[in-house]
């Protein structure tokens, strides 16, 4: 039987590790993962009886793959969930669904709301070319963002930017308003100094001129076929967080035989004409050493080629210099959330409808704000009476915000809510807690620009397979992630020959977010 290691305890090693042993009885299967919990970024973790996610995700995919896997672990909704009952919503059901009244393992069909906040006022995300839009901004606005985009129609920049990639697709008035300062704020650089990469990855088919064909589209009384359509209007989501399905997934790996050590840091990987052929981690203040037939990776490629031996100089100077953004939310328990509910979709206590809201004042820090009530009403004690916003920062780990208490970024936390009119008082914050995320952007700057040549090497190792967001150093969604390691687990069991098409994960050029009409 073949000794296989896992790295990392995230979506990506969670779903190498179940596939394996899903798939096949020829392999014994250890995942290693550094902290004390499940799911990564896309754990939930519980404060007094309220849940939140470490930022939120969603969970949609065009993957079929995917999609199979997330349903045959956690099944649809067969009944209207509790919100959706008391303001008397439609909801797309599942038939013979579990009732997520009297059933736990299931997942909600949730609409998608999210807005961006600008100026104290409401727009589209993205940016859509409707009443609301011209409204917020102005007709003089308004048309100096047309104007600007016609001149990109006349001379398109070279994309040797993020910068450049957004004005080729928005004009440089739209640019300026809604991704300059903003994408600043999550990165920590301008996006003068980003590779236009990341917009190809997250952007992608989106621009104005997708938005237009989208508006028309929906105007047309049939509509055409294998054509880009409207944002994903409609996302599924497991009862209590992402991290509930997450936590499902670990217990399979167990029931199925596999084993999961948390609290074991892998501090080294030994290899040998091009193999691994150890690893070793400390657990319980313990270094031990496995040997192992294969490992898949979902570690830095920072950290995991600073702990291999033999690496050239070139190669370790590139990982060493790859970048990450780091990452908090502070969780506020709240009275009531003073932003109102402009919209016609009806919600308990008329709270807003968003589930999360991008945050494009440059007067406060906070980048975006999950409001987790509309994620599931299961997330929270008394979703009746109370709100439970997420309020997401991005930062460097050591810096300024990194280094606050936890009292200090309730109280920045609930001056910021109060800057943008979010509450009325801080007296409206009942509760707060904090959780703080290393590595969780892999960034797009740097030493990056040689990341290919890193790619180029790790690939002469035979049984290694680097899969996940970190794991590849790419800002990849979940799904992404999923199925760069349904890929590894296929190309370990002789399905696909080509180690590069793990890699190729999630380089389509179809906007990220985006679905096919039928």
């Amino acid at each position: 039987m073949k000794k296989v290691i896992v790295i990392g305890a995230g979506p990506a090693g969670l779903v190498a590790a179940s596939e394996l042993l899903l798939k096949s009885d020829d392999y014994d299967v250890t995942l290693l993962e550094e902290s004390s919990y499940i799911g990564g970024i896309a754990r939930t973790v519980s404060h007094n009886g309220n849940r939140m996610d470490i930022g939120a995700h969603r969970f949609f995919s065009k993957d079929d793959e995917v999609n199979k896997w997330w349903n045959d672990l956690m099944p649809l909704q067969g009944k209207p969930a509790q919100d959706d009952l008391q303001t008397g919503r439609k909801v797309t059901l599942n038939p013979n669904g579990p009732n997520p009244e009297t059933e736990d393992n299931v997942r909600l069909f949730r609409r998608r709301w999210s807005r961006i906040y600008y100026r104290c006022k409401f727009f589209d995300y993205p940016i859509k070319l409707n009443f609301n839009t011209v409204w917020n901004m102005g007709i003089f606005t308004t048309l100096k963002a047309g104007f600007s985009y016609l001149m990109t129609l006349l001379r398109k920049l070279p994309e040797t930017s993020l910068e450049n990639f957004y004005i080729n697709r928005f004009g440089y008035k739209l640019y300026s308003m809604f991704f300059e300062d903003y994408t600043q704020k999550v990165w920590g650089r301008h996006p003068s100094a980003i590779s236009a990469d990341w917009g190809a990855q997250r952007v992608k088919g989106l621009s104005i001129v997708a938005i237009l064909k989208d508006i028309v589209q929906k105007l047309l009384p049939i509509k055409a076929k294998n054509v880009e359509t409207s944002l994903v209007e409609e996302f599924t989501y497991p009862k209590f967080g992402a991290g509930h399905l997450w936590e499902q997934a670990a217990q399979r790996i167990l029931n199925r035989g596999g084993k999961i050590i948390l609290n074991a840091k892998v501090v080294s990987l030994r290899s040998a004409n091009q193999k691994i052929t150890e690893v070793h981690y400390i657990h319980n203040g313990k270094e031990t050493t496995v040997n192992a037939d294969i490992v898949i990776s979902s570690m830095p490629l920072k950290d995991l080629i600073a702990g291999m031996n033999d690496v050239p100089q070139n190669i370790r100077d590139i990982a060493a210099g790859l970048p990450y953004r780091d990452f908090l939310i502070v969780g506020l328990l709240v009275k009531k959330c003073n932003l109102k509910n402009n919209t016609d979709f009806p919600t308990p206590a008329d709270i807003i409808p968003d589930c999360w809201i991008y945050i494009q004042d440059t007067g406060v820090q906070l980048g975006r704000l999950d409001i987790f009530n509309n994620w599931s009403p299961y997330m929270l004690k008394n979703p009746q009476k109370e709100v439970f916003l997420g309020l997401e920062y991005f930062c460097n780990v050591g810096d300024e915000l990194w280094n606050m208490s936890d009292d200090e970024l309730r109280a920045k936390g609930t001056n910021e809510l109060l800057k943008i009119k979010a509450i009325t008082s801080a007296d409206d914050v009942i509760d707060a807690h904090v959780e703080r995320m290393k590595k969780a952007y892999p960034a797009y700057f740097d030493t990056y620009k040689d990341i290919n040549l890193l790619v180029e090497y790790l690939n002469t190792f035979d049984n290694l397979y680097c899969v996940g967001r970190n794991g590849q150093h790419r800002y990849n969604n979940m799904d992404h992630s999923m199925a760069t390691s349904f890929a590894a687990v296929k190309h370990i069991l002789g399905q696909i020959n080509d180690k590069k098409i793990i890699w190729a994960v999630n380089t389509e050029k179809s906007y990220h977010e985006s679905k096919k009409s039928a």
